[in-house]
């Protein structure tokens, strides 16, 4: 079973991962608070004081950090350090007010490249793999990440960024890529624009796939794993805490092990703040052990998920995290239902619609309205208005399997859902506007 970067580390027992974790914990709250007078303000606030801090058990005394603190302090309020002591930046793709910008000292970022290296080696990689990175270069952190980690490992690394898919698959094709990095969105268009470019799944050299930066569905796992001939692995992270490279999915694929050297993991519950028994689902929130640029301390994700201690196959100790479920700050509470939009995209990716919708809440006579709006390919449109209205029920059967509620769905003209950066506004909710 054999496939880890730092054995005795990604293997070590529970005890030896909680005496790691007790004594970064101290030493790194003692840092925060004497250094980023925002945080210190926070714990003063709240009467926490460093010594008060004597393990991870204590980590619940500490206040939370929020992305609006992070808007807040930005851009210096929260650095760790001396500016002089930062080598590099990293940013979100944020499309709602300020950006986040972490910091990191040359120290952080080999941290996180060993986080991906790990993440590589249990994918199955070695110094004899061909890593074609085409994630984003740049300020976002998955192409530097996974990059960084693809060089620690000893792969021959592609650093192709993403986009200009006629190039990514000459490459792929004549160097022999074995290991691709990228959206699960993106693996699936490379995989389509394989297939109407006349090769089959065994012409590559591919074997693994590791793909994050966006919610994907097993369905989607599967779907990509057939049309590239690979086993795809999931992996996790936010520029928050330092990008991909947080979990890691191994070989069973059962979740994903989170780095608990590096990160700190506790599930609360979003309403209220308070810790969960471990097995429940609820907010993740992290906590970096020994950032020194960009440290933060009870960062809450916004993430739902569950964690598990039960022992892996794959012989890693580390803490697993389910994919998130959703999120707690998109979560919508419609006719006392709580819907994620993660549930919807979900059931379209299931029924093979392109995860390009729109959903339109409304309350009309004192009733919760859903519509959502799903826009189609080309070749999913029919001309004959009864096979659409066939397709649109069809849908709605199976939203109010999975919602609980049942909408109304409107299938509509490819690209007619304006895009923002990118990234589509998803949700109207015009009830606010009534309230």
């Amino acid at each position: 079973m054999g496939n880890y970067y730092q054995p005795e580390i990604e293997t070590a027992s529970r005890e030896e991962i909680l005496a790691i974790q007790n004594e970064k914990i101290v030493k790194q709250v003692k840092h925060v608070y004497e250094n980023v007078k925002y945080y210190r303000d926070l714990m003063d606030a709240k009467g926490v004081k460093p010594e008060d801090i004597k393990g991870v058990d204590d980590i619940k005394k500490l206040p939370f950090l929020t992305k609006a603190d992070l808007r807040e302090a930005y851009p210096y309020g929260l650095l760790g350090t001396d500016l002089k002591n930062c080598v590099r930046i990293q940013s979100t793709s944020g499309t709602t007010g300020k950006r986040v910008v972490a910091f990191y000292t040359q120290h952080d970022i080999d941290l996180w490249e060993e986080c991906c290296a790990r993440a590589i080696v249990a994918a199955g990689g070695t110094n004899e793999d061909v890593c074609q990175v085409c994630y984003g270069y740049g300020l976002f952190t998955g192409g530097p990440g996974l990059n960084g980690g693809s060089h620690k490992v000893g792969c021959l690394t592609l650093p192709m960024s993403s986009g200009n898919t006629d190039r990514q698959i000459q490459f792929m094709m004549d160097l022999n890529a074995t290991i691709l990095c990228c959206t699960p969105s993106y693996a699936a268009y490379i995989g389509e624009t394989l297939a109407e470019k006349g090769y089959k799944p065994s012409d590559n050299k591919l074997k693994a796939g590791i793909f994050g930066a966006e919610p994907w569905t097993e369905e989607m796992r599967h779907n990509i794993e057939e049309s590239l001939g690979i086993k795809a692995y999931d992996i996790y992270g936010l520029t928050e805490t330092s990008g991909p490279g947080v979990s890691f999915e191994c070989s069973e694929q059962t979740g994903m092990h989170i780095n608990e050297d590096h990160f700190y993991a506790e599930i609360i519950d979003p309403e209220t703040g308070e810790v969960l028994p471990e097995g429940s689902k609820g907010e993740l929130v992290f906590t970096s052990l020994d950032k020194e640029a960009f440290p933060l301390l009870r960062y809450r994700t916004r993430d739902i998920c569950v964690l598990t201690r039960e022992k892996c196959a794959c012989g890693r100790t580390h803490v697993k995290m389910s994919k998130p479920m959703g999120r707690s700050d998109d979560m919508m509470i419609i006719r006392g239902v709580n819907v994620f939009p993660s549930q919807i995209e979900t059931v379209l990716l299931n029924e093979g619609y392109t995860p390009n919708y729109q959903i339109i809440v409304d309350r009309v006579n004192n009733s919760d309205t859903i519509d959502i709006n799903v826009e189609i390919s080309p070749d999913q449109f029919s001309d004959i208005v009864g096979e659409n209205q066939a397709k649109e029920r069809k849908l709605e059967s199976a939203m109010r399997t999975m919602l609980g509620i049942g909408p109304k769905v409107h299938l509509v003209a490819p690209k007619s859902i304006v895009r923002s950066e990118g990234k589509a506004v998803r949700v109207i909710d015009k009830r606010k506007l009534h309230d």
